[in-house]
Order: C-alpha cells, then sequence, then structure tokens
C-alpha cells in the first residue's frame, strides 16, 4: 500500500501528462512570407477558425496578411495586404466575437480596425472601418474585451492605455499616470471586469479601468531587466513570466489579491529570449513560447504545490520569429486536439498541432468542457455603464460551426448636432430587416457618403503626418 502511495507521490496524476506536439507535413504550411523584422516582443501573428494573420515587412508603410486557413502551400508575392498604415504593424488581434474583424497597432500611432470580406482578400485593403486615434507614440498593443462587443484596448510607447467604443469610434477610458515606463503586457480578466499589465518599471499591476484605480500591485515580480509578461487565469490568479537578477527565465504564480508573495516562482533556463504565455482556460494549460527559442514548453496549473507543474516540451530545429495561437472553438476535437499554434519562421508559417492521445473514437468531454463561444455576454454601452457578464459558453461536442457575421458597422456621433445623440443613434449593429422606406434608402446613402469622406479624411490626415515626418527627417539630414 505504501508503495502505491509513494509512487502516486512521484507521478502526479494528470490526462495531460502525455500531450505530445506535431508539427504538419510542409504541404499544409504557408510558404513564402516575408515575416516582420520590427524588433518589437509580440506574437506577430494571430489566428481564428477562419483566418491566419501574419505581420509581414513591407516598404512605405506596414502591412499584414490574412489568409485563410485552407490557403495553405507557397503565397504569391503579390497576395494582397492589409496595408493602410503608415508605419510597420507591431501587434495584431482577432475580434473574439466576429471572425472577420481585426485590429492592428502601429509605430504611426493609430489603431485600425478591419473587416475581412467573407472569402478572404482578392485586392489589397487600405480602408479600415474606423481609424482610432489618440496615441501619440507608436502602439504596440491591441487587445478586444473578452466578453462585451465593440470594446477594444490599446496601449502605446506614451505609457497610456485607451479603452474604446469601437461601434462609436470614441475613446471611452484613458488611463494616464498609471505607468511611467515602457508597459510590455495588458491581460483582460476572464469576464473582462480587472486589468493586469506588466511594466518595464518591474511592477505588476491589477487595475479596475472604469474606476481608474490601481487595486494591487507588486514591486520587482521579478528582478532581471529584460522584458516580463503576465497574464490572467480563470479563478482569478496571475501569470508571470520573467527574468531574475542573473538573468534566468522565471515563471510566477500570484493571488491577484494579495501579491506580497508568490505562490510559487521557478527557475527555468538561461537564454534571453522573452517568453510569451499563452493560456488555456478550460484545460489550465500554460504553454510557454520564447521568442528566437526552437521550442515550446507546457505546464498544468493546480491547486496542489508545486502549483505550476512541468508537463513536457515540443522542440524543432528551428527558432521563433513568432506565434499565433487558435482559440479552442477552432480545433479538431475528434482528433483529441487540445490546442494548435501557428509558428513563425523567417520565410513561413507552420501550424503545430497539441494532442492527447486517446484510443476512443468518441467525444471526450474531460478534455472539452464547455468554451467561449463567438456571442458577446454584453453591449459596448453596458460594460462602460458597470456591468459585467462573464463568456457565455457553449459546447463543442458535435464540432463548432461558424455562423455568418454580420458586418462591424461604426455609428459616429455628430459634434455639429446641438441636441445629445440617443442610445438607439449609437447602437453600432444597424437592423437589416426593416421595410425599405425612401426616407431610409436615403439615410443610408448618406451614411455611406459621410463613411467615405471620413476615411478620405483619415488618409488625408495620415498623408499630413507622414509628410510632416519626412520635412523633419530632410531638415536634420540638411544641418
Amino acid at each position: 500500500m505504501w508503495i502505491e502511495d509513494m509512487l502516486r507521490r512521484v507521478v502526479r496524476q494528470s490526462k495531460f501528462r502525455h500531450v505530445f506536439g506535431q508539427a504538419v507535413r510542409n504541404d499544409q504550411c504557408y510558404d513564402d512570407i516575408r515575416v516582420s523584422r520590427v524588433t518589437w516582443d509580440s506574437s506577430f501573428c494571430a489566428v481564428n477558425p477562419k483566418f491566419v494573420a501574419i505581420i509581414i515587412d513591407a516598404s512605405g508603410g506596414g502591412a499584414f496578411l490574412v489568409l485563410p486557413l485552407t490557403k495553405t502551400g507557397r503565397i504569391d508575392k503579390v497576395y494582397p495586404t492589409v496595408c493602410g498604415h503608415t508605419g510597420p504593424v507591431l501587434d495584431i488581434d482577432w475580434c473574439p466575437h466576429n471572425d472577420h474583424v481585426i485590429a492592428s497597432g502601429s509605430e504611426d500611432c493609430t489603431v485600425m480596425v478591419w473587416q475581412i470580406p467573407e472569402n478572404g482578400l482578392e485586392t489589397p485593403l487600405s480602408e479600415p472601418v474606423v481609424v482610432l486615434e489618440g496615441h501619440s507614440k507608436r502602439v504596440g498593443i491591441v487587445s478586444w474585451h473578452p466578453t462585451a462587443r465593440n470594446v477594444l484596448l490599446s496601449a502605446g510607447c506614451d505609457n497610456q492605455i485607451v479603452i474604446w467604443n469601437v461601434g462609436t469610434g470614441e475613446a471611452m477610458i484613458n488611463l494616464e499616470d498609471m505607468h511611467p515606463d515602457v508597459i510590455f503586457s495588458v491581460s483582460w480578466s476572464r469576464n473582462g471586469s480587472l486589468l493586469c499589465t506588466a511594466c518595464k518599471d518591474k511592477k505588476v499591476r491589477v487595475i479596475d479601468p472604469r474606476k481608474k484605480k490601481i487595486v494591487t500591485e507588486k514591486d520587482k515580480a521579478h528582478e532581471g531587466a529584460r522584458p516580463m509578461r503576465a497574464i490572467f487565469l480563470a479563478d482569478g490568479n496571475i501569470f508571470t513570466t520573467g527574468f531574475s537578477r542573473m538573468s534566468e527565465r522565471q515563471l510566477g504564480l500570484w493571488k491577484a489579491d494579495n501579491m506580497d508573495e508568490p505562490i510559487c516562482v521557478q527557475e527555468m533556463d538561461t537564454s534571453n529570449g522573452v517568453l510569451l504565455p499563452f493560456y488555456d482556460p478550460d484545460t489550465n494549460i500554460v504553454y510557454l513560447c520564447g521568442k528566437g527559442d526552437s521550442s515550446i514548453r507546457y505546464f498544468e496549473i493546480t491547486d496542489e504545490a508545486p502549483f505550476v507543474h512541468y508537463l513536457n516540451t515540443f522542440s524543432t530545429k528551428e527558432p521563433q520569429r513568432g506565434m499565433g495561437y487558435m482559440p479552442k472553438r477552432g480545433l479538431d476535437v475528434n482528433k483529441c486536439e487540445i490546442a494548435r499554434f501557428y509558428k513563425l519562421h523567417e520565410r513561413k508559417c507552420e501550424p503545430i498541432i497539441m494532442t492527447v492521445p486517446r484510443k476512443s473514437d468518441l467525444f471526450q468531454d474531460d478534455l472539452y468542457p464547455d468554451t467561449a463561444g463567438p456571442d458577446p455576454a454584453l453591449e459596448a454601452e453596458e460594460w462602460f455603464a458597470g456591468k459585467n457578464g462573464g463568456p457565455i459558453l457553449i459546447s463543442l461536442k458535435d464540432g463548432y460551426v461558424s455562423t455568418k457575421n454580420r458586418d462591424l458597422k461604426v455609428v459616429k456621433t455628430n459634434v455639429l448636432e446641438s441636441k445629445p445623440a440617443t442610445k438607439a443613434e449609437n447602437i453600432s449593429v444597424v437592423q437589416k430587416h426593416a421595410s425599405p422606406q425612401p426616407s431610409v434608402k436615403i439615410e443610408d446613402k448618406l451614411e455611406e457618403v459621410l463613411r467615405e469622406f471620413k476615411s478620405l479624411r483619415d488618409r488625408v490626415i495620415l498623408q499630413d503626418r507622414r509628410i510632416a515626418r519626412l520635412e523633419e527627417q530632410v531638415a536634420k539630414v540638411a544641418m
């Protein structure tokens, strides 16, 4: 009996102990892609059940590719891109509630939101649905709210966090004076009521964005000078990656309500690549992908010591430039696939599939608890008014079938109107089922003209900035 007990202590029981990674065949990769060389520690890749988006090198501005998942093989050099930014793109993020909407942040100080056509791009896309201007320096982080429709966060090198209502194109919350230095990462809590940030001043902060106050903070969560990352877990705890004073890579687990002492801190290795954490709230597994590493390490987080349990490492020969992570609803449940990564090489994107070996062909409900679906729990107005809502869960038993997404409509409030806009006028999605009255047609036409005028105006502003920048550079050279 005591031998069994000893064995149980030595070999921890977990259904994820034997998770293994496998790269797909060469013909299922995306080849001949000029992956961005910009020096910024974001993942450079974003994935959803329909598309993979990759930030690429582009002359004369910033661009990213958007490929249907089925568009594998060699990608033609003239394949159309999303190319509206005038400076390199630093971060991209798919909207969790609409698989055709993606946000991008750039060195040109703007955030742009794009609507991707149903079957992908046939011509270059240079006109965003909306341009969000409010940062004075480059925008390095964009992140959609997990449960409220049309709520988008951006963080810039001006050390500010701005939270936008994309449906009206307005900056609703501006978090200034909270971060004295560059913000390395921002993570929403499970229901989107709190933010967790990692900053160059070595502090991890938990922030209530609507009250504009810091709930708790930890100084020197990791003592090394290199960049940290901090993410919220499903139970409200915080997982961090960073460096020790001796430049060893570390991971840490913290209670969000009291960060005085860590639940645990573990040393990993002495590599110098920033560890990007990808978290699955359904299985409580964290995958760590180091920039410049050629491996993905994964850990299970539980309530038993040592709390963060090493599972395994997936290794290849080639180092990774970036990494995309597929939401759970995009996985193949028939093959017991629990995660899929899109690894960026210098010239290609390679999908990597993580699988739990099972003999049965039946649906494995212990591997696939109900997961966050594409429906938002709240409208933007409700969240900004103080309401909270957890993710609306869906079952993956019969596989996820995507439905047609409605187009993102931006209805800007008219500052020239003397009367305040009513709530009905601000609603971002216009119902299409109304009977076609002549006045409605005229309004639609007017709205279309206004939208075109707005996009032209935005374009002119961007070009003006670019000209001013070039004039400054010429003046410096002349001196």
